[in-house]
């Protein structure tokens, strides 16, 4: 029997999660958990062998920090994210962290199922599309595209910006000061090359890293020519 906890945010793919597994049969659900504080509380208070791990959660946007905490505290567990998010961004970012498999949200029922044995066997688990995905990062090693030379947390500023949050906003969400956020965002405009907001946006729609969002009769964003050459 393969012990399992479950970590989301949303509650609809925590139950999903669970009466997938409890129909399969050879599992044991042992807990669960909505955001980064009760998953930490989680694995160190029960046993387990695989942790379902969604990476959209409060105040760990896309949960890389919160997958090394975990290995740190728990080498054992293996962690198989769940992810709403493109896949050639987030991961190899989960994968460094620690992770052993990523599967997204949106997988047939019996992959996630397959996914956990094998993780639950000690193995590790790649569907199809994200190792496409990872095989083409990695065959374009030596033409990295600006966003992939962030952090696991300087992505998650990233994103946020890109999606209309405010510096106070996210400092909040973050549960940090608005200037840490601001340095963040300095950063980020350095290592990309891009001269302001409005070009961070556009490289953000371009690449579709976020969803875009605008009324179909909003006119497109204007061109804008960053300082990097990624466009």
């Amino acid at each position: 029997m393969i012990k399992v906890e479950i970590s989301d945010a949303h509650a609809m793919i925590r139950e999903g999660v669970r009466a997938v597994l409890e129909q399969a049969g050879d599992f044991d659900v042992v807990g669960e958990a909505f955001d980064c504080a009760s998953t930490l509380s989680l694995i160190r208070s029960a046993e387990a062998h695989v942790l379902t791990l969604g990476l959209s959660m409060p105040r760990v946007y896309d949960g890389i920090e919160l997958i090394a905490q975990i290995k740190k505290e728990r080498p054992s567990l293996h962690i198989l994210t769940l992810t709403m998010h493109p896949e050639e961004v987030l991961a190899t970012l989960a994968f460094k962290a620690g992770a052993s498999g990523v599967v997204t949200k949106s997988s047939p029922k019996q992959e996630i199922i397959d996914a956990i044995r094998k993780l639950g066997s000690g193995g590790f688990y790649v569907s199809l599309g994200v190792a496409e995905q990872l095989a083409l990062v990695m065959a374009e090693a030596n033409h990295t595209l600006p966003h992939q030379s962030l952090s696991g947390r300087e992505f998650d500023v990233f994103c946020r910006i890109s999606s209309g949050q405010t510096i106070t906003k996210i400092a909040q969400e973050l549960s940090v000061s608005p200037k840490t956020i601001s340095t963040y965002r300095a950063r980020i405009f350095e290592k990309m090359e891009i001269p302001h907001k409005a070009a961070l946006v556009r490289y953000s729609m371009l690449h579709k890293l976020v969803e875009d969002d605008r009324p179909a009769n909003m006119p497109a964003l204007p061109a804008v020519k960053p300082a990097g050459n990624f466009i």
